[in-house]
Parts: C-alpha cells; sequence; structure tokens
C-alpha cells in the first residue's frame, strides 16, 4: 500500500521534459570539417565548389566573396533546379551568427546536395587580407 498523498509525505516529482532540438543551424556543427580559406578561393575559382550567398541581393551586390553565386535564402527553394547536384556547395551569409547559410544547407541537403556553412562573413574575408568582389550575379 502507498503512502504517496498522505499527510507528511513529499510528493514524488516527474523529472522535466527534455529541452526542445536546437534549430538546425546549431546542430552538427562540429562535424564539418573547416575548409582554408584560400582553398576555397582556389576551388571555386576552378569550378570544383559553388560558393552561395545567401544573403540579400542588395548585400551581393555591396560587396561578395569571389566567385560566389548569389540566390538569398528567400528565393532559394525555388530557383534550387539552378545549382548542380555533383557539385559541392559551401553557402555564407553574415556571419556565424546567420541561420541563413545554416538554414540553406538543410534545405540543399533535404534536396540532394553536398553542401556545407561557411562562418565567415564578407567581413572577416576581408579582414583577413582575401578579396572582394561587387557587382551583379556572374
Amino acid at each position: 500500500m502507498s503512502n504517496l498523498g498522505q499527510k507528511g509525505e513529499t510528493p514524488l516529482l516527474m523529472p522535466p521534459p527534455p529541452p526542445p532540438a536546437p534549430p538546425v543551424y546549431f546542430q552538427g556543427r562540429d562535424s564539418l570539417e573547416p575548409i582554408n580559406r584560400k582553398t576555397l578561393l582556389a576551388r571555386a575559382k576552378k569550378g570544383e565548389v559553388i560558393v552561395l550567398d545567401v544573403r540579400p541581393a542588395e548585400e551581393y551586390q555591396a560587396g561578395h566573396l569571389p566567385h560566389a553565386r548569389s540566390i538569398p535564402f528567400a528565393d532559394l527553394e525555388v530557383r534550387v533546379s539552378e545549382l548542380p547536384k555533383k557539385t559541392d556547395i559551401v553557402a555564407y551569409c553574415r556571419g556565424p551568427y546567420c541561420v541563413w547559410a545554416g538554414e540553406a544547407v538543410a534545405l540543399l541537403r533535404d534536396k540532394g546536395f553536398q553542401a556545407v556553412r561557411l562562418e565567415d562573413s564578407v567581413h572577416d574575408w576581408r579582414a583577413h587580407g582575401l578579396p572582394v568582389s561587387t557587382g551583379d550575379t556572374p
């Protein structure tokens, strides 16, 4: 016979529910292999990788990584067919706290692309003495 609920008895407490899963842009970041900036630049120049700028078009025009292709995140789902499936994609936006690149990687992976996120922003790129391009989409 249980004493639960009797006077002077401490009721049993249920453990709190587990915390919700972190948003997709914070998941799996430790499993990503970093790429050297200069190596990325060389691979993009050779067409071995697509550097995808998912910021708004105005930001792309003001300054972007060399050889980058602009597809703003808001347009990515309808324009995903413009990207070749057999080429690796490196998505970037405004830096490590910008969620668009992470969300773009998740969308691309769901559609069968090999995609990773670059934490650098255009400002980070410039701060490391690397070139930045301006103007319209190539």
